[in-house]
Order: C-alpha cells, then sequence, then structure tokens
C-alpha cells in the first residue's frame, strides 16, 4: 500500500512539492480553498476545499485518512496547522513552539534577542497599541508581523509616515500586527538549509536583488553567493545559531540575513520551510545536485538519511519580469541563443507594473550557467 502524504496549499508554491510526491507514489492528500489559485487540485489524489488555517478540520480529516507524513514549502501561513498536526498524529515535524518563533516575527525577533544573535531593534505594534518608538532611530522598516513576499513592508526615514505605514501594514497582517524596527544597510542573502532530528545541513547560500526604496521585492535571486570564504563562514555559524534557537528540529528552513559594508552579519528572520521564488524548488538542485523536495518529503515520512550530497558546482538563478526590469524582455523571445541555460521561462501578465509586493511580478526566467548570469 502506498504511504499517505497531506500537502498544505494548492497554489503554484506547491506543485513542484506536489509533483514529487507523485514520484514518489504517493497518495497525495492536498487541502486548501478551492479558488483559481488551486493549481494542484488536478495532480492530487485527493483534494479537500479546506482552508489552511482550519486547523481542527485538517486533523479530523488527517486522523481519518491515516496520513504518513505532512508537508508545505514555500509559505509560513501552513507552518502552525502542520506543527500541530504533526504533534497529534506522531508525525515528524517541529513543535508548536518552533512554528510560532518562525512564523510570528515579534517573537521571532525577542528569541533571536535572548540568544544574542545580532539582528535590529525593533517593536511590536498591534491595533490597540499607542505608537511609541522608544529609542528605535530613523529609518525604520515597518512589516506586517505575520506576512511574506514583501507584503506590507516600507522604509520609513521620518515619523511624519510612520502612522500610516503601520495602518497599512496591520491590514496585510492576519493577527492585525507589525513590527517597526532599525533598518539596517547592507547585502542581503539567504541560507537554504535541511535538518533531521535536530542535525542540521548548510545547503547553500543565495544573493538577492532587491528594488530600490521604500518597497524592498526581490527582483532576482543567485546562487552561489558571491560573498567571501569568511562571510560564509560566518553566515554558517549564525544559521546555525538560528535553527536552534527557534527549536527548528525537521524539515526545509530558509534564513535572511544582512551583511553591513563592514562585515557585519545581521539576523533577518527565519522560516521554517523552503524557501519560495523558486529558490528551494528549482535554485537549489540546479546549482548543488542536492534534491531538496525529495529532502523534505523523506523528512516528512521520516525515512531521511541525513546525508546531503552536494554533486554539482553550477551557478543558477531567476529573474522576476516587471517595469522594474523591463529590460529582461528580450530574453524571454524564444527564437535568441544566449551562452547560458534558461531553464524555465514565463510571462504570465504582459502589463509590466511598478512592483510594491511580490504580487505584481509578471513573469520569470530561471538559467543554469557556469557563472553567475548579471543581465541588470
Amino acid at each position: 500500500m502506498n504511504k499517505k502524504i497531506a500537502i498544505l496549499g494548492a497554489s503554484y508554491l506547491q506543485l513542484p512539492l506536489v509533483l514529487k510526491a507523485k514520484e514518489n507514489n504517493l497518495e497525495v492528500h492536498c487541502f486548501a480553498w478551492d479558488d483559481e489559485k488551486a493549481v494542484c487540485k488536478k495532480f492530487a489524489d485527493y483534494f479537500y476545499d479546506i482552508s489552511v488555517v482550519e486547523t481542527e478540520k485538517i486533523l479530523e480529516k488527517s486522523r481519518e485518512i491515516g496520513i504518513n507524513g505532512i508537508a508545505t514549502i514555500a509559505t509560513d501561513v501552513c507552518i502552525p496547522t502542520m506543527a500541530k498536526i504533526a504533534k497529534n498524529l506522531n508525525l515528524n515535524g517541529n513543535s508548536t513552539e518552533c512554528a510560532n518563533l518562525t512564523t510570528n516575527k515579534g517573537l521571532m525577533r525577542s528569541c533571536f534577542h535572548e540568544n544574542k544573535i545580532p539582528s535590529p531593534k525593533f517593536k511590536v505594534i498591534n491595533s490597540d497599541n499607542e505608537i511609541e518608538m522608544d529609542n528605535l532611530k530613523f529609518p525604520v522598516i515597518v512589516k506586517p508581523t505575520d506576512r511574506s513576499g514583501s507584503l506590507g513592508v516600507t522604509k520609513i526615514e521620518n515619523p511624519a509616515t510612520l502612522k500610516n505605514a503601520i495602518e497599512a501594514s496591520i491590514n496585510f497582517s492576519l493577527s492585525k500586527s507589525c513590527i517597526v524596527e532599525e533598518f539596517i544597510t547592507g547585502a542581503e542573502v539567504s541560507v537554504e538549509t535541511i535538518s533531521y532530528k535536530g542535525q542540521h545541513k548548510i545547503i547553500t547560500v543565495t544573493d538577492k536583488t532587491i528594488t530600490k526604496e521604500p518597497y524592498f521585492v526581490e527582483l532576482a535571486h543567485h546562487q552561489p553567493s558571491q560573498h567571501t570564504d569568511s562571510i560564509i563562514e560566518r553566515i554558517h555559524e549564525i544559521a546555525v545559531q538560528i535553527l536552534n534557537a527557534t527549536k527548528v528540529e525537521n524539515g526545509a528552513s530558509h534564513i535572511e540575513l544582512k551583511i553591513t559594508n563592514d562585515g557585519n552579519i545581521y539576523a533577518i528572520e527565519i522560516g521554517s520551510r523552503m524557501g519560495g521564488d523558486f529558490i528551494g524548488s528549482d535554485l537549489v538542485e540546479l546549482s548543488t545536485g542536492f534534491d531538496y523536495l525529495q529532502a523534505v518529503i523523506d523528512v516528512a515520512l521520516n525515512r531521511y538519511k541525513n546525508d546531503v550530497q552536494l554533486k554539482l558546482n553550477k551557478f543558477s538563478g531567476v529573474y522576476f519580469l516587471s517595469k522594474n526590469t523591463e529590460k529582461l524582455l528580450p530574453y524571454f523571445d524564444d527564437y535568441k541563443k544566449f551562452n547560458f541555460d534558461i531553464i524555465k521561462k514565463e510571462i504570465q501578465n504582459k502589463e509590466l507594473i511598478k512592483v510594491k509586493s511580490s504580487n505584481d511580478r509578471s513573469g520569470f526566467l530561471i538559467y543554469q550557467a557556469n557563472k553567475k548570469i548579471d543581465l541588470l
């Protein structure tokens, strides 16, 4: 009898995981709202029109099904539900404490400070709070405590526009709260990791290209990072500290850091799931040869061998199409040849607009090469 896996979410973000589960001859049970974004519906063996935050309903159905594992990738909203179901059904996963520490940015920031992990000074604001900046210095970043994809994230230079930014950020938040933190100037990277029963492995480090202020939307990602060996070594050390501090035991994690011009490294946030924007689902395997999706499934089914084999030494990256990056358009022409391999490309919307969040992007292009390909 085939093993059964529950996958939370049914958008394009989860499709690589669903397809990988099908390659494994697993019986796939997918939970999400049944709307136009639920593209996984036609690939899963069973689809349930249940929101990923309706934990008790998913738990009841998962117990009835007799699932052998539960997983998600590239989204934070599913993490608390996944942790509770794993705990109640004695499946391999992370604790509810870990789920809270890696999805609530206020708790996350407190955890970093308590564990002496360098990170920005911050204050949590909710709709009932007075806006008191205490000792925070401008400029600051305002962001929802519980969202990803740059939703509701803005840089504020002075107190005059702070209130409006806070109100907008709280409107994006599921818990109606936001975090105000001091702005750290520097290069942004992410760290892609896999953990199994408390043992952590760093797979690779990703360099990011971000829009100019006041919005911070990712325009491109590249692997491997071009930082020096000494910086990469320190990134690895800090990443492991963050994993331990936030109680990560099992599965993929995506850790975001900033590196200042003078070499200081600050923790920005961690998600106890694979990175989105094709980082985990595509770039990791293209650059390292490590089957990251397979590892996520094996950890969920409690059969992972705890062995990261990096079989490739390639460069890979993804560019996102928008008004900001319209110079990419020639690379979407099928008849043109380039000195690198275009693995995937898609124009999803012919109207190009200036991006304020990742939802505003109009397409993507994924490459693999023997060197970093700089198109911007």
